[in-house]
């Protein structure tokens, strides 16, 4: 799952554009043998070994796998929230039930291909239930603040989250190089309380 939609500022964008070409030079090995690690990371977290409901989403292309860490949360009996991209590029929400419950999903005039949670949908507010939510990201810096790809999908998951005082954990998955000392800030930015990575976890505040 990933943002899509306007153009950012011209810091972000260059980022942006370095951290995707970056991504782009993974092999599918390199993809597949780090997304095992970073299951095994994250469900070290106390913040998921505690957790009944987890939102998280179906990763694609380069980006840190995540089905290895679906699976193994649905194993444990935990409730997986997964999203759904509206056209007004906000998320509503399914569950996960095992690789047979996801459908193909094409976006953007079929430019984009996503696996979704199959219907029914739980709403837009069901995220407001979780006890942590699992974000994707480009970046991190030390101070929490996460780089998305800019389509502001994630920033209204967690301006909802704010209306409804629901205070989840926080948690992007990242590559290593990705955790990076600072990012550009903007005021709606919110910090998150960890990076989980191939080889570490980090935190933040």
């Amino acid at each position: 799952m990933h943002d899509t939609g306007p153009a950012p500022g011209p810091d972000k964008r260059a980022l942006r554009r370095a951290l995707l070409a970056a991504r782009g030079r993974l092999t599918a090995d390199d993809v597949r043998e780090a997304g095992r690690a970073l299951a095994r990371r994250a469900l070290e977290l106390p913040e998921l070994a505690g957790a009944r409901t987890v939102a998280a989403y179906v990763s694609v292309g380069a980006e840190p796998g995540t089905h290895a860490l679906l699976d193994a949360l649905h194993a444990r009996g935990v409730r997986v929230l997964l999203p759904a991209l509206m056209p007004d590029n906000d998320l509503d929400w399914g569950l996960y039930g095992g690789e047979g419950s996801l459908a193909r999903v094409r976006h953007g005039g079929g430019r984009m291909e996503l696996f979704e949670p199959a219907e029914p949908l739980l709403g837009q507010d069901a995220v407001t239930g979780a006890d942590a939510v699992l974000l994707p990201g480009l970046a991190v810096d030390r101070l929490g603040l996460r780089l998305g790809r800019g389509g502001g999908s994630y920033d209204r998951v967690l301006a909802r989250l704010e209306r409804a005082d629901a205070h989840p954990a926080l948690v992007v998955l990242l590559y290593d190089p990705e955790v990076v000392e600072r990012l550009p800030a903007e005021p709606h930015d919110r910090p998150v309380r960890a990076a989980v990575t191939p080889s570490a976890v980090h935190r933040f505040g």
